[in-house]
């Protein structure tokens, strides 16, 4: 049987009888190396009786999953992240769905695994979030996002955008790696024996100012082209960013700063390293092969005035170079290549052995004569295997490393394949100043070796000390650093414990070959944070606004469980342990101390959902498409319930008039405010400059609500005596109390920020309640803001299906309900809540028209009548027109609302008009 390409997919797609993957949509956006991520999976059972789905995710090992959410048949379950020592009791009414054993290793990635249960003709969506520091190696940075839905997907799209404070230099995008494994040596110059996978698949990148979005979304004959069972790879990209000569990037936003410390341009500073080389029986074939070619190569890279030895261990240990290091010449790399070469696999594993060995021999050559005063040093430690000759108690080959080390010299290991104490050789490295790399079994072990040695086989640095005014900084992750490693980064995060400081006064120490280097400065804090804001803030909106919290938070996490293993104490380790679980609980992070358990949806023996006061649709009802649902992204954690309104034409709500508030600023845009006490009704114009963001009310001191909105620009139409026009493409509400929450809203999507972030499209009706705030979407009509029962805000929504030149998509903004605001609210609307106004007509000449007045505070503005309409032109409105951009009858003047960003609170100045 003959088949086309098309309709062998279409054939394979037929022949499943698990739920499909309809969509499956990967959001990454990169703050400054900080990379949220947001997965979306839509999978439909097509069939009549329930079927399981599984929903299965690879994350990089590094990265702390932040939310997790399903929405089966119509019903959310939301994922909850609870302290490792709650218990919960295992039933049907929680399930776990991932438990980061402690005492497991860590490999390159985890896989994220659920399943469930959906009712027959039915959807379920999974939402699956985490949050990832990139590291800097090799000089780039890399994010990988893994492609594999294990089936081929109608809809399947992936959408990177990185946005940094400096500019984005050697931007490159990989082609699919078929392995993570492959992908991982690909930083190596050497580069990976295994290719990509070329495919047809197109990307696309787009660059904007500083901000670039790749984008990446093959078709369902694309796929197949690649893979019939849905394994495509890993979507590598790669990039750096444009470093100046200095004290490095330091980052303020809200009360946090990041500082970037990644020098260039510094002479290498010389090393003395021993290999400490495993050569059990279990390194027989492959893996000694690739060792010995990974080491010829290193042996190549060696500097003169570097000094090194080799020791290799099985049930015996042989020094190459007894009680000694030698320089880098021509004669002792030919000695040192004949020594590896003659290395043959047999007998046990002796690491205490070993490492003690090599410990007491770069000890002795430290305390002779012939070591240089500044140079660093290290032991690079490689086995495939657990101890099994001499001492084979983890905690003892610890301790005895600890004290052969003496704190002299750093120790980095290696493990290679499925048999490694990964735990051991973890500890081994954070107890000694060096870190811990994991080769997989049928990774190209030469290549990986390689990468890296290259890592920290160039030294710039040592003996890092970062300080920062103690009067200003409450609390500052790591801040020492014991080397500098050419092409790598040193990130430190601290919490502003003054935040009313002027400067930060920031000092580093360091030493380079035979120099002891100082850097100092002082960063303007304010000046700093406004320019943060702009260069992060404005492309990316409100997912920036956190990112430096964030960073400090995912920082101090990672630093807590480091000293929680390299405790010594009980006690010691249990406060480390109680700080480190703290802050994952406050940040909503998985960890090996918490614990994501979501509640279990309950299917009936005939297919369909537990009765429940928000069941599943009717059996011939399909739930609302993929893209009708919101996205969950992390920035905070709010507890949410979402309704989803968007069914059946027929079941929509209707688009009825609208009867709130005449109180506005639409269109031009054109302000109207109601005064019912004094049965008037005033109008102005505010003629502002695109890019402008404009207080609309400002009462963060008292209710702790606050509304900006940010002005687009237009031509003006045929005949008009305007030049252009401006109109609001943006409104942004915050929300400070019981927690603090974000709401951006444009004409094509809602933002809700509070403690996790979600996004709802503007076509779809769709709800979300937290119990104080809720935003309800009616599809391209208006979104509705609700802040604790008595303060609502409603935003219309202006689209052009086929816009002329002078068009743009915007909103008007209406005060639904004020009684929650205070007396002292402000902003270009807030400011009239609660005043009253009179009319009065001043004497004029015999035969004349008197001129009206408008009396506000003890101010006359003179007016004159006009009509407007308001709700998208379904209504007029007769009122009072101030002119000349509303002079006298606001506070101030036009500029005095001119906010410096969409989330600023700032407050005003009261008192009387500031003219």
């Amino acid at each position: 049987m003959n088949f086309s390409k098309g309709s062998a997919v279409s054939w394979v797609l037929l022949q499943e009888t698990k739920p499909h993957i309809q969509e499956l949509s990967i959001k990454t956006t990169i703050i400054s190396r900080y990379a949220f991520t947001a997965v979306n999976c839509a999978m439909v059972n097509r069939h009549i009786s329930a079927a399981e789905g599984v929903f299965q995710f690879q994350i990089p090992a590094d990265a702390y999953i932040s939310n997790f959410t399903m929405i089966v048949g119509g019903r959310v379950y939301q994922g909850e992240v609870t302290s490792k020592e709650r218990r919960v009791k295992q039933g049907n009414s929680k399930a776990k769905s991932q438990d980061s054993s402690e005492n497991s290793p860590e490999p390159e990635v985890e896989v994220f695994r659920t399943a469930v249960n959906i009712p027959g003709r039915n959807r379920a969506v999974f939402l699956l979030t985490y949050e990832q520091l990139l590291q800097r190696r090799l000089g780039r940075y890399r994010h990988v996002t893994s492609l594999r839905p294990l089936q081929l997907v109608s809809r399947l799209s992936l959408d990177v955008t990185i946005a940094d404070h400096a500019p984005i230099t050697d931007l490159e995008v990989l082609p699919l790696q078929s392995s993570r494994t492959s992908s991982s040596s690909s930083n190596s110059p050497s580069g990976s024996k295994t290719a990509g996978l070329e495919g047809p698949c197109s990307k696309t990148i787009k660059q904007q100012d500083n901000v670039w979005r790749i984008t990446f979304s093959p078709n369902i004959v694309q796929q197949a082209r690649i893979s019939t069972s849905g394994i495509l790879g890993d979507f590598v990209v790669r990039y750096d960013v444009q470093r100046e000569l200095g004290i490095g990037d330091i980052q303020v936003l809200n009360g946090h700063f990041v500082h970037y410390f990644a020098p260039k341009d510094l002479p290498a500073v010389p090393k003395n390293v021993v290999f400490v080389i495993d050569t059990s029986a279990s390194m027989l074939g492959a893996k000694m092969r690739q060792t010995k070619d990974a080491l010829f190569t290193i042996l190549k890279d060696l500097r003169p005035g570097d000094h090194f030895n080799f020791i290799s261990f099985s049930n015996k240990i042989k020094v190459w170079q007894p009680n000694r290091l030698v320089p880098v010449t021509p004669l002792n790399i030919r000695d040192a290549k004949k020594f590896i070469y003659l290395l043959m696999p047999t007998g046990g594993t002796n690491i205490d052995g070993a490492i003690q060995m090599g410990s007491s021999v770069l000890r002795e050559y430290l305390s002779g004569s012939d070591s240089g005063q500044n140079s660093v040093s290290l032991i690079i430690f490689l086995t495939d295997g657990r101890p099994t000759i001499g001492e084979v108690q983890s905690a003892t080959i610890l301790g005895n490393t600890r004290s052969a080390v003496q704190e002299k010299f750093c120790v980095f290991t290696i493990g290679i394949g499925n048999d490694v104490d990964y735990r051991l050789l973890e500890r081994m490295a954070l107890d000694n100043c060096g870190m811990m790399r994991r080769i997989p079994e049928e990774a190209d072990a030469s290549a990986m070796l390689k990468g890296f040695y290259d890592e920290i086989g160039t030294p710039l640095l040592s003996d890092i000390r970062i300080n920062y005014t103690e009067s200003t900084v409450g609390y500052v992750t790591q801040n020492l650093f014991t080397n500098y490693f050419n092409g790598s980064e040193i990130v430190i995060a601290g919490k502003l414990k003054n935040t009313s400081a002027e400067s930060l006064h920031v000092q580093v120490t360091a030493s380079n070959n035979d120099k002891s280097i100082v850097l100092e400065t002082d960063v303007p804090l304010q000046h700093r944070q406004l320019e943060t804001q702009r260069r992060l803030g404005f492309p990316l909106g409100s997912i920036a606004e956190h990112f430096a919290e964030r960073v400090w938070g995912f920082l101090s996490v990672k630093e807590g469980l480091r000293a929680r293993l390299r405790s010594t104490t009980s006690k010691e380790r249990e406060d480390h342990i109680q700080r480190a679980t703290n802050l994952s609980l406050t940040y909503n992070f998985l960890t090996p101390l918490t614990n994501m358990v979501v509640e279990k949806p309950v299917v009936l023996a005939d297919g369909t959902m537990e009765t429940a006061s928000n069941a599943a649709p009717e059996a011939d009802e399909m739930p609302p498409a993929a893209n009708d649902l919101p996205v969950l992204t992390p920035v905070l954690r709010l507890e949410l319930s979402i309704i989803f309104l968007a069914g059946k034409d027929n079941r929509r709500p209707a688009k009825k008039p609208i009867t709130i508030s005449k109180t506005s600023a639409d269109g031009d845009p054109h302000f109207v405010v109601e005064f019912p006490l004094s049965k008037l009704t005033v109008c102005f114009n505010i003629n502002g400059e695109p890019g402008h963001v404009l207080s609309l009310v400002s009462d963060h001191k008292y209710s702790g609500v606050t509304a900006n909105g940010k002005l687009i620009g237009a031509p003006a139409p045929p005949g008009s005596h305007k030049q252009q026009r401006t109109y609001f493409s943006t409104i942004t509400i915050v929300a400070d109390r019981p927690k603090r929450a974000y709401i951006e809203v444009t004409p094509r999507k809602v933002i809700l920020d509070g403690q996790d972030r979600i996004v709802l499209p503007c076509h779809s009706t769709a709800a979300v309640d937290s119990g104080v705030l809720s935003v309800a979407v009616v599809g391209k009509a208006n979104v509705t803001v609700t802040i604790g029962g008595n303060i609502s805000f409603v935003i219309l929504l202006h689209q052009y299906k086929n816009p002329a030149p002078y068009q743009r998509d915007h909103l008007g903004f209406y005060i639904g309900n004020s009684k929650g605001l205070s007396d002292n609210c402000h902003g270009l609307l807030g400011q009239f809540l609660h005043q009253e106004v009179g009319l009065a007509e001043l004497p004029v000449q015999v035969g004349a028209e008197p001129d009206t007045v408008l009396k506000v505070k003890d101010r006359s503005v003179p007016v004159v009548h006009k009509s407007r309409k308001i709700y998208s032109g379904t209504q007029s409105v007769d009122c009072w027109f101030a002119r000349n951009n509303a002079a006298k009858l606001i506070d101030g003047q036009y500029e005095d609302y001119l906010m410096s960003h969409m989330f600023d609170t700032g407050d005003w100045p009261q008192g009387t008009n500031r003219m």
